[in-house]
């Protein structure tokens, strides 16, 4: 499979699980952004991720709604539906040049990678020009065809969302930037909806789509909690996008499915355990579990006295704890054999026992 690499890391099979964190629709501003960059790398992540776009640059019709839930209280669950222009919620993502460049640059001295997604050309300027070595294309924007084409050019890796892109769509766009001599793809499982609706997780694409296109596949989560990411990492994905925010019940979309500071840290932790735990395709003992095999195991113990010429087979055995003797399986080997000396009742018998 191919690995794509930036900013010093590896990502693909066989290397740990890259950690992106969301603050693109959470951040409430300049200090609420650097807020949640100190929070991601504090948490161990290895990216922290924004939205570029020009407003004006995205949106014809200012009236046109979105419509989402916002968490209301934290213990009973209580939702609401909120509906609002999205003209207004790209509004409040929006930031000064001045104040993104700085952004990078405290991402930097916190050994956190920096990546947005982008969808104009001021966007692409910007993230060029303060260094951005991988993109994010938004999955309204996977058969923007002359959008991918322009942004493959310029030599970061693609990260490509699919929402609820087909296989020949996902196909195509591969194939458009492939074209522009950009390998560096990362295609994102990336179900729809502010939360996602579990029956759109689909997390068996993970394992379809490295198959298919034989590039590292993330999955990007709108779900409440871990599990999904769990699952996902379980199950292949090579990296993994987690939203944050400051609250949960901030009144604002992707709030509500968004990891709080407090637990993040916990999150990271999961997915390194997880990888832990997944191990090897092989069967791997250290020596503890050899060991401890061993003590848990069975040896063929005397059942009566013997004496030397005795045949085995005449012989009554049981079988005990611990296997540090013949193993049943082994002693099924050696039935014809006969002892070369006599031996006690309890006596925990051995090859060098026979003639």
């Amino acid at each position: 499979m191919k690995v794509v690499s930036f900013d010093g890391k590896n990502i693909g099979d066989g290397f740990p699980t890259f950690i992106t964190f969301e603050a693109g629709p959470t951040h409430s501003g300049f200090e609420s952004a650097k807020q949640l960059i100190h929070s991601a790398a504090e948490a161990g992540g290895d990216a922290i991720k924004f939205q570029i776009f020009d407003p004006d640059e995205l949106i014809s019709d200012k009236s046109l709604m979105y419509t989402y839930e916002v968490l209301k209280d934290k213990e009973t669950g209580e939702v609401e539906t909120v509906t609002e222009p999205l003209y207004d919620i790209f509004v409040r993502r929006s930031m000064l040049e001045s104040e993104w460049r700085e952004l990078k640059a405290y991402a930097d001295s916190l050994g956190l990678s920096f990546f947005a997604t982008i969808g104009d050309d001021l966007g692409l300027e910007l993230v060029k020009s303060i260094g951005c070595e991988s993109i994010k294309v938004a999955s309204a924007d996977v058969n923007y065809l002359p959008w991918l084409r322009e942004i493959s050019k310029i030599g970061a890796s693609i990260q490509l969302d699919t929402g609820s892109a087909t296989f020949g769509e996902i196909e195509k766009a591969v194939d458009v930037i492939r074209a522009e001599g950009n390998n560096q793809i990362i295609i994102h499982n990336c179900p729809s909806g502010y939360p996602a609706h579990i029956e759109s997780i689909n997390l068996r694409t993970i394992p379809t789509l490295k198959s298919l296109f034989n590039v590292p596949v993330a999955y990007s989560d709108h779900t409440p909690g871990e599990v999904m990411d769990v699952a996902a990492v379980a199950l292949g994905a090579n990296l993994i996008e987690k939203t944050i925010t400051h609250d949960r019940t901030t009144p604002s979309v992707e709030h509500i499915m968004s990891l709080e500071p407090s637990e993040m840290k916990s999150f990271v932790s999961t997915i390194r355990k997880l990888e832990v735990a997944l191990g090897s395709s092989r069967r791997v003992m250290s020596e503890e579990e050899k060991i401890n095999r061993l003590n848990a195991r069975r040896s063929a113990i005397l059942d009566q006295d013997v004496r030397e010429g005795d045949l085995l087979d005449n012989v009554k055995i049981k079988f005990k704890r611990p296997g540090y003797g013949i193993s049943p399986d082994v002693y099924e080997t050696l039935k014809d054999k006969v002892f070369n000396k006599p031996l006690a009742k309890g006596a925990l018998i051995s090859i060098g026992d026979f003639s």
